[in-house]
């Protein structure tokens, strides 16, 4: 091996091993902001609507300031009688709303907030598809009025870097249509929370991000 092959090789494997250390201490900064992060449940004395809410740790408010930071903080603050019923729990795909839409009583609203850990697990869209019209579905037996809220441009987050971003923001397109499709289908409402790199308030704006770079 020649001193120019060399130099290459080592080039490598000092990319390699710094990129590995990266994404393991970011990695570790995920799992502690998931370990504090709880969904924020609001029952007022005389709720005049009642909204479920199902999803991932976009639901949760995982890398937010603090709960009412989190969209159903939010919601709680502007409607003040509106009954929250959070189930939503970090780490979970479509797949795994089955289990948060589980019960029988009704609600006026149900906000699906989710699609993030399908876009990262790199599973077959075609069994997210299933998943999401399943849910959607679910989720319209519930309450007569369904909101489906995917996570954004995933290959936008700072976690990510070329060419695995690329990747991400690939299948992420993919989720939208397959939400889109559904929630059409369905008579549900969609929330189009996907933005190309150029005009995304994240990357815009990188202090909107967690300290992991991936909430």
């Amino acid at each position: 091996m020649g001193p120019a092959s060399r130099i290459v090789l080592w080039s490598a494997v000092a990319i390699g091993l710094l990129m590995g250390g990266r994404y393991a201490w970011l990695l570790r900064e995920s799992v502690e902001l998931a370990r504090r992060s709880e969904p924020l449940q609001y029952s007022p004395g005389r709720p005049f609507k009642r909204l479920l809410i199902v999803g991932d740790s976009t639901a949760v408010g995982t890398g937010a300031s603090g709960p009412l930071a989190s969209v159903p903080g939010l919601l709680a603050q502007a409607f003040p009688q509106l009954l929250i019923d959070n189930r939503s729990q970090d780490g979970a795909t479509f797949a795994d709303l089955q289990a948060q839409l589980g019960g029988d009583d009704q609600f006026d609203m149900v906000l699906v907030m989710a699609g993030g850990n399908d876009v990262i697990g790199l599973g077959g869209m075609e069994a997210v598809h299933s998943d999401v019209e399943r849910i959607t579905k679910r989720a319209r037996q519930r309450a007569g009025v369904v909101i489906l809220m995917p996570a954004g441009n995933v290959g936008n987050a700072p976690f990510f870097m070329a060419p695995v971003s690329w990747l991400m923001t690939w299948r992420s397109r993919r989720l939208h249509a397959l939400v889109r499709d559904a929630a059409s289908r369905s008579n549900a409402l969609y929330v189009n929370l996907f933005h190309e790199r150029a005009v995304d308030p994240f990357v815009l704006d990188r202090q909107l991000n967690a300290a992991d770079g991936l909430h």
